[in-house]
């Protein structure tokens, strides 16, 4: 009795998805990958068949990866300390070499890696590649000073027709978060580079997957998650909140601003968080958009209201 109950179980999720799978079905969606989804191997693998079931049902994934535990270990055995103001990393010229090695050479090669035992689905490339991201040395102020970031740069131009193309072949695109610029290669932030992508790519989503369940209310004195908010509501609320969330809730602001419907900040910890997200009625996270127009039901997370 139990097993055929969990036969049923299985066919109601399956029929739940249905609505899901036919209205995403060519739907572009960016998602951000790091923290602890990254570096735990179980959650690693959880998200690499998460991508790849993106891919199966229809759906273009685009993977952006940062790398910050990765290259916090290497710069350990290098024995080059490592600094943040800002929520950012203080990158020097000797730092920033370690950054291009690690995210390029390493991370990336092993995300490809995983996601290709699936099937010939992924692509790596640089922020380098084909001028896709160009940026300029990122100003940041911390306690109303400047600070010097170094070679951190803010993404100022995209080129995405290498990731278009790659898309149109069928392709994952795995993008690493460096970029060129006048002074050589940079050092920018992976969430805001993909909110930067996703924009210019008129992605239907934007994915950030952090460390936390979302944003909450008044933490820590309240541990309500705010389920939805709006553009306006969130750029009210960005000078109160953690420097570690500033640039991940900066990045859902100027993805929606830039005319993405969606952006959503889910916990990477949770297993299968992303089709929880997609494929189920009940939203997980954060989601922020652009207006506050209540949704129609079923909520349809990537064409907007």
């Amino acid at each position: 009795m139990n097993s055929r109950k969990q036969a049923l179980d299985k066919a109601n999720t399956l029929i739940e998805a249905l609505p899901w799978l036919s209205r995403f079905h060519g739907k572009t969606v960016v998602v951000k990958y790091g923290g602890n989804a990254m570096t735990d191997p179980a959650l690693r693998e959880r998200f690499v068949e998460n991508i790849v079931f993106l891919r199966y049902a229809g759906l273009r994934p685009v993977v952006v990866h940062g790398g910050g535990p990765q290259i916090n270990a290497h710069l350990d055995r290098l024995g080059v300390s490592s600094t943040f103001a800002a929520g950012l990393r203080v990158t020097t010229p000797e730092t920033m070499d370690v950054v291009r090695m690690v995210l390029v050479g390493q991370v990336n090669r092993d995300i490809v890696g995983l996601i290709n035992a699936h099937g010939p689905f992924a692509v790596g490339i640089s922020g380098e590649d084909a001028h896709l991201f160009t940026a300029e040395r990122k100003s940041a102020w911390v306690d109303g000073a400047p600070v010097d970031l170094g070679r951190v740069g803010e993404v100022v131009d995209v080129q995405p027709g290498v990731v278009r193309t790659l898309l149109d072949d069928g392709r994952i695109p795995v993008v690493s978060s460096v970029a060129r610029s006048d002074e050589g290669v940079f050092n920018v932030n992976a969430d805001t580079a993909a909110a930067a992508l996703a924009v210019s790519i008129d992605a239907s989503k934007l994915v950030v997957l952090t460390d936390v369940e979302g944003l909450y209310a008044d933490y820590p004195a309240c541990e309500e998650l705010i389920s939805r908010l709006t553009a306006g509501e969130l750029e009210a609320m960005l000078p109160e909140l953690s420097s570690g969330m500033v640039p991940k809730m900066e990045a859902c602001l100027q993805a929606v601003c830039g005319g993405v419907p969606q952006a959503h900040v889910l916990d990477g910890r949770t297993p299968h968080s992303m089709l929880l997200e997609i494929f189920t009625n009940e939203g997980i996270g954060t989601m922020v958009v652009a207006e506050a127009e209540e949704p129609t039901e079923p909520v349809d997370i990537f064409e907007g209201e």
